[in-house]
């Protein structure tokens, strides 16, 4: 080992172990060098390993500083099976690449860090969504693309704001992404929800609530539901958008799994509107990670100018940092290189809990769909509580779907199954435990 490898070793312990705490300064150069008996350089030489490790900072004529003492471990893997948790899997992500965008988005757009905001978001990311759309089969025009901070701010801002149609209510799939459903709770709109099942909607239940009722607009996961994880049918979304158009009601298609496709003939709602009523959100949150808090929204020019003015009085713009970054990740081919990379671990797994669904609980309603979210619908009887908690003792982590319904929609017993964090050869493992479950009497109403 070279001697300013040793030196770096030496200090990059002694501040990851709290002798040098965030913000102290390092000794000079000088006791340094005197310290580790060599020369000036080879200190140099450490130091700078440091700093480009973002560890210690540098300020001329004053000396070195520490960022941060606490230095990034990897994190292990509990003993748990989690089906819980729906955020991705953090080592899936090749942070380190986008590391190299976050520090050369700082380096090239210095200017727009100091700049409050633009109207529809960093011009030269929203050219590169409007490629990126393209091959999602969204065909649209640079002013309909709004950044936004992650889709659950688009969500917020549409649901706020009045519509050309009038509409009073928003209509919402049952059960639904439940951050949405919270934040309809939050605020108190007014939201009624139509029934989804593993065979989709009911089509004339749907139409006889568009006409009867003031649907502002209907919110909908056409692919990879959440937490059905189910997907329409191409003959059901030729219905839904020929029923929204029939009745004035807008759609919102939000696509947030798009990237994790694998049919090439599976197109989104938005590439069948001709008459610009549907709205298409997508989100980077699965394909990289949720606290990038970058979303996009596609919007009709008839909502355009609404859209921009409540954008504008919530939050002048997204983190300008972020857009850059992800402007360049895009730019240089790094997303859609790790988009397939990240893709192809999960659609394992997704295989894997697909055919351990079919091999142990078969005679359960589930999804066809190969995605890594699922779900089993479960006989009335089945007392949930107990249930989630008997698999709890057992190291099998499961959540309930409360929070995915509206507060005066029948919620049905359904046990959602996701397998972003969960390990691929551990995903069978935790399906049988679940289905030894649901053979125990206590675990039922009698």
């Amino acid at each position: 080992m070279l001697k300013y490898e040793t030196i770096y070793q030496s200090l990059f312990q002694k501040i990851q172990s709290g002798n040098f705490p965030a913000g102290a300064k390092l000794p000079s150069i000088r006791d340094l060098s005197h310290q580790y008996i060599c020369s000036k350089s080879t200190i140099l030489a450490a130091l700078k390993r440091l700093e480009e490790q973002h560890i210690i900072y540098s300020i001329p004529k004053s000396g070195y500083y520490v960022v941060e003492h606490q230095v990034f471990e990897v994190p292990t893997f509990t003993k748990g099976i989690d089906f819980a948790t729906s955020s991705p899997t953090w080592h899936a992500f090749p942070y380190k690449d986008f590391q190299h965008c976050i520090n050369k988005a700082i380096d090239t757009y210095q200017e727009e860090l100091f700049r409050y905001g633009t109207r529809n978001g960093l011009p030269s990311l929203i050219t590169e969504a409007q490629k990126l759309l393209e091959s999602y089969q969204v065909f649209t025009k640079s002013e309909q693309i709004f950044i936004t901070s992650g889709v659950q701010q688009a969500l917020t801002l549409l649901s706020m704001m009045p519509f050309p149609n009038n509409g009073s209510t928003i209509l919402v799939e049952q059960p639904s992404y439940h951050l949405y459903m919270d934040m309809l709770k939050t605020y108190g709109m007014r939201a009624i929800g139509i029934q989804r099942t593993a065979q989709g909607i009911d089509l004339k239940q749907l139409e006889k609530i568009f006409s009867e009722e003031e649907i502002k607009f209907f919110y909908t996961m056409p692919r990879f539901h959440n937490p059905l994880g189910t997907s329409y049918s191409k003959k059901d979304k030729e219905a839904i958008l020929q029923l929204a158009y029939k009745y004035n009601v807008y759609i919102i298609e939000d696509d947030y799994l798009a990237d994790f496709e694998y049919s090439t003939k599976t197109d989104p709602i938005f590439a069948e509107d001709i008459k610009a009523q549907v709205i298409y959100l997508k989100s980077f949150s699965k394909i990289m990670f949720p606290g990038l808090r970058i979303g996009l929204a596609v919007l009709p020019p008839t909502i355009l100018n609404t859209f921009q003015k409540f954008r504008m009085t919530t939050d002048i713009d997204s983190s300008m940092i972020s857009q850059a970054a992800l402007y360049l990740y895009i730019r240089s081919g790094m997303f859609e290189h790790n988009k397939l990379k990240v893709s192809r671990i999960y659609h394992k797994r997704a295989k894997v809990l697909h055919q351990s669904l079919q091999n142990h609980l078969a005679n359960y309603e589930s999804s066809s769909e190969i995605v890594m979210h699922g779900h089993i619908l479960l006989p009335k009887q089945v007392n949930m509580k107990s249930f989630i908690h008997n698999l709890h003792e057992q190291h099998v982590y499961l959540d309930s779907v409360e929070s995915n319904y509206l507060a005066n929609f029948y919620k049905e017993r359904i046990l959602k199954l996701n397998v972003s964090n969960v390990e691929t050869h551990r995903v069978e493992e935790g399906v049988k435990k679940i289905a030894s479950a649901l053979k125990r009497r206590e675990n039922y109403f009698f």
